[in-house]
């Protein structure tokens, strides 16, 4: 059967430069990625990369760059370096059209830009919609200038990949410090405080009225829905009561938003989802190369999960394949 990994990383050495150039305060997890092995993995966008695709069983790659994005750059730098991975990303898939799609990495600190460079990614490009890292420094996505980007990804048809970022450092701060510096950047970016922010900033949006607004706007979260599709009744019944929204919170989480699992292999996580938003609504992801094992784990994962033969195959590639369609 057919496998599409939705959520594959990579990173150019210009985009490493640019984040050492960016104005401070810098992510702290960005180094995750500057060099080692991950760092070779996350650059190879060619024989490496696809034998270690052939390894895990998957036959296609949807290359997004990855967190924090270009999120953190100054305006002028971001429009720039967009314009430039997004190039790469469309010749990296064009070189291998049977093995590779993308999604399009945007310069939101240029608010006006990235709706723009988004149409172009797509129209032009042929890239499949775009990978956010949340907030761009202290607006979330929810803020009035990141609307127009909002609805043009509506206007196209194409889905928005809310991918995790490391918590501001008031929050990091805050809520996450005072064990040890390791234990402390690991709580506030892996180990939890990533999966808040990304999950936020759905539930943000959803409070906003922005699905209201944008009823055809869709969202993919990873990591089984980053901790809020856990809570969702809870949160539900809080939004009934302090918002005045068209539809319940249950009724977003099945018509605007997909799930992916990014490389963790739960069974019980998948079902829970499958509950909650539906077969139609599952994708299928490794988040390369930072899950990445040897054995043949994704495969497996599809092979061996209690789904009847149409969920398996929309899990594996079918439900993709449909979103990805563009209508624009």
């Amino acid at each position: 059967m057919r496998l599409i990994a939705i959520e594959e990383h990579i990173l150019p050495h210009a985009v490493r430069d640019a984040w050492n150039a960016a104005p401070p305060p810098h992510d702290p997890v960005s180094a995750i990625a500057d060099g080692g092995e991950n760092g070779a993995r996350l650059a190879d966008l060619g024989a490496g990369r696809l034998a270690l695709m052939d390894e895990q069983g998957v036959d296609v790659q949807v290359l997004s760059l990855t967190t924090p994005g270009l999120h953190n750059l100054a305006p002028e730098p971001s429009v720039e370096m967009a314009y430039r991975v997004n190039d790469l990303i469309a010749e990296t898939c064009a070189r291998h059209p049977h093995r590779f799609q993308g999604f399009a990495a945007l310069p939101t600190p240029a608010a006006d830009a990235a709706p723009r460079e988004l149409e172009r990614a797509v129209r032009e490009l042929g890239l499949k919609g775009a990978l956010l890292c949340g907030r761009t420094r202290e607006r979330h996505l929810d803020h009035p200038d990141m609307r127009p980007m909002l609805a043009k990804a509506a206007e196209l048809g194409v889905p928005l990949f809310i991918h995790p970022q490391t918590p501001l450092a008031a929050v990091r701060e805050a809520n996450y410090s005072g064990i040890s510096d390791k234990a402390d950047l690991a709580l506030a970016a892996f180990g939890l405080g990533w999966h808040y922010e990304a999950g936020l900033q759905w539930v943000r949006l959803a409070a906003a009225g922005v699905f209201d607004e944008l009823p055809d706007l869709q969202i993919i979260l990873g990591h089984w829905g980053e901790v809020v599709l856990f809570y969702l009744e809870r949160v539900s019944a809080v939004f009934e009561r302090a918002l005045d929204l068209r539809r319940p919170l249950a009724d977003y989480a099945r018509q605007n938003l997909y799930v992916t699992g990014s490389g963790m292999w739960s069974e019980a996580y998948l079902l829970r989802c499958l509950e909650i938003v539906g077969p139609e609504r599952l994708l299928f992801s490794t988040d390369f190369p930072y899950q990445y094992r040897e054995g043949g784990a994704p495969r497996r994962f599809l092979d061996e999960v209690p789904l009847d033969d149409a969920a398996r195959t929309g899990f594996a590639h079918g439900n993709w394949d449909r979103l990805a369609a563009t209508r624009a």
